[in-house]
């Protein structure tokens, strides 16, 4: 496994940045090829981050045989085209969550990548996370008993603006698809699909939530409170409360973090030593992936998006949010 996998990135925003970054923490990968549809914008994205290649359009990137996998990092909107025009290319591609507007287009770009035979998976960086993976050891253990319950946030405060990505809808705003959906994902991953959803937003003028309270309930009694919003700033954590312990996910919980494990009164605290900012474990994870010859992830594999993606939609649902 000692040659180095050629990545690509399309859409040069924030996110796109930050992986980046972590991209230069990982054996076997390189950052070959970055493209805008803004020319300057990609050269200075390349001279930044040290790419080989600078492109002024998505598809020069895409017809470049050399690249070999995909991040694509545009809004939400454009993912489920831009992902099919990378796997219609030949390439790899790992697409940043939401992976689609809706569980229609997940699915379309889901059987392509089967017909096709070529790797795709939804960038969940928090999935990769060691705070994370330990979480679900210890959940899945035993050792503390069942769930109970689990509450999670994620809150800032956006100041409106109608021209901005997060609330504009034709580009898929709003604090769910965007943020609400971490809280979503950390029940999912811990307790699964639940048997009944509550759910209730504020919209803005624009027609986006800027704010969405979510309860899940299970079979099991278990249930799950989340909560998302672009109106302020919340402790954004995560708790799973077991039979015989609460695990304390620290703020920011999607994101490099560390646990506080509380069992009889007594508190543990469990630091974890983060290579580079969090992006590279999922990098990481791809680029062994391709070495490896797989055309699915063995961690975020399509079950997981495709129930992702259904429990989002049966949340728009239960709110009247449509895109």
């Amino acid at each position: 496994m000692s040659r180095k996998i050629k990545w690509g990135i399309v859409g040069l925003g924030k996110i796109a940045g930050k992986f980046a970054e972590g991209l230069k923490h990982v054996e076997n990968a390189q950052l070959y090829a970055v493209a805008s549809r803004d020319l300057a914008k990609a050269e200075e994205f390349s001279e930044k981050h040290n790419s080989e290649i600078a492109y002024g359009s998505y598809e020069q990137l895409m017809e470049d045989p050399e690249v070999e996998v995909i991040y694509v990092a545009t809004p939400h909107s454009l993912h489920e085209r831009i992902s099919i025009q990378c796997l219609n290319h030949g390439k790899a591609v790992l697409c940043e969550k939401p992976f689609a507007i809706n569980l229609e287009q997940a699915k379309k770009m889901i059987n392509l990548a089967r017909e096709k035979d070529i790797f795709l998976m939804e960038a969940m960086w928090t999935m990769f996370l060691p705070h994370f993976q330990h979480v679900l050891e210890l959940v899945n253990s035993g050792k503390y008993g069942k769930v109970k319950k689990i509450k999670a946030d994620f809150g800032f405060k956006a100041e409106f603006d109608a021209s901005k990505r997060l609330f504009n809808k034709s580009l898929g705003g709003g604090s769910l698809l965007d943020i609400g959906i971490y809280p979503v994902f950390l029940a999912y991953a811990i307790l699964g699909y639940p048997e009944k959803i509550e759910a209730s937003s504020h919209f803005a003028e624009t027609g986006v939530d800027t704010s969405s309270e979510i309860r899940f309930s299970y079979s099991s009694q278990a249930e799950a409170e989340l909560y998302s919003t672009l109106a302020e700033k919340t402790p954004t954590t995560g708790e799973v409360q077991l039979e015989k312990a609460v695990i304390k996910i620290n703020s920011r919980f999607h994101e490099p973090s560390s646990l506080t494990v509380i069992t009889d009164g007594k508190e543990e605290h469990i630091k974890f030593e983060n290579i580079g900012n969090g992006y590279n474990y999922e990098a990481a994870h791809v680029t062994r992936m391709l070495l490896e010859h797989k055309t699915e992830s063995d961690k975020m594999d399509f079950t997981k998006t495709l129930d992702l993606m259904k429990l989002l939609d049966d949340i728009r649902e239960k709110t009247g949010l449509v895109y």
